[in-house]
């Protein structure tokens, strides 16, 4: 089972979007796919037209119930989405408490990893959408992740978000001894401005390695199909958002992943 966690420290740059698309993408591929919103704004479930506030169970309760987690109890936490191959574990605003609540707890930073692993082989991929903030949720993700997503928005202001958020898997990683395997993914490129273009050789030039070759572009049809409840690529597959992502999931599952150390 792969494990991908999209993040990034600066919101609105395409978490969400990212995380959808890449689940439509890989279902349309005959994969079975979990999601897993740690956001408290459980925007993941409010794309897919499902009320994180009305379901029965949340990652929050999960989390509470560390200690005594089995798979029927994992399992039952879990929501069907319209998409028969894709499933979520849905956040909820409770969630926005555990910093205060398990932060100074030892072992909190792998209550998910711990979780996921009871779930291991109802799923191909579960993919994490992560909140833009660093604490427990974040530290969670990160911990439980095989490969790191980060979209970035083509505008200045995003790239420097993208550095706190690579400095964040740095510091981590040297506390944990890991060297964190990541992909940086440029979003809402728009060619006819003079700000994508220059973000993007601004992202080349300090990014090579990690740079995504390619652009998820600017289209309507993005809040189109989040209005519709569904991901781009089950709402307009054939529009160039739709193909663009099909085309990072191809990069993502081909591309062999060296876990060289962050620079």
């Amino acid at each position: 089972m792969k494990i991908w966690t999209v993040a990034n420290q600066k919101g609105g740059v395409g978490k969400t979007t990212t995380v959808v698309s890449l689940a439509g993408s890989l279902a349309k591929q005959g994969k079975r796919v979990l999601m897993v919103d740690t956001d408290p704004h459980a925007s993941l479930g409010y794309y897919l037209g499902i009320d994180s506030e009305q379901v029965p169970g949340s990652l929050y309760d999960l989390f509470m119930q560390h200690q005594s987690l089995t798979r029927q109890r994992v399992m039952a936490h879990i929501v069907p989405t319209r998409i028969s191959e894709i499933d979520l574990l849905p956040a909820t605003m409770a969630l926005a408490t555990l910093d205060r609540t398990l932060v100074h707890k030892e072992g909190m930073g792998l209550i998910l990893k711990k979780l996921l692993a009871f779930v291991e082989a109802e799923y191909d991929v579960v993919l994490i959408d992560c909140p833009p903030v660093l604490g427990v949720l974040m530290v969670n993700s990160l911990a439980a992740s095989q490969h790191i997503i980060v979209p970035v928005q083509t505008e200045f202001l995003a790239i420097k978000g993208l550095d706190r958020m690579v400095k964040t898997m740095l510091m981590m990683g040297r506390s944990k001894k890991i060297n964190y395997s990541y992909t940086i993914v440029p979003t809402m490129f728009d060619k006819r401005t003079k700000a994508s273009p220059a973000a993007l050789t601004q992202l080349s030039q300090d990014y090579a390695n990690r740079l995504w070759p390619d652009v998820i572009p600017v289209d309507t049809k993005f809040r189109d199909a989040s209005l519709a409840h569904l991901p781009i690529t089950h709402f307009a597959g054939f529009t160039r958002g739709g193909k663009a992502y099909d085309r990072l999931l191809d990069y993502l599952l081909t591309k062999e992943f060296a876990h060289a150390k962050l620079s």
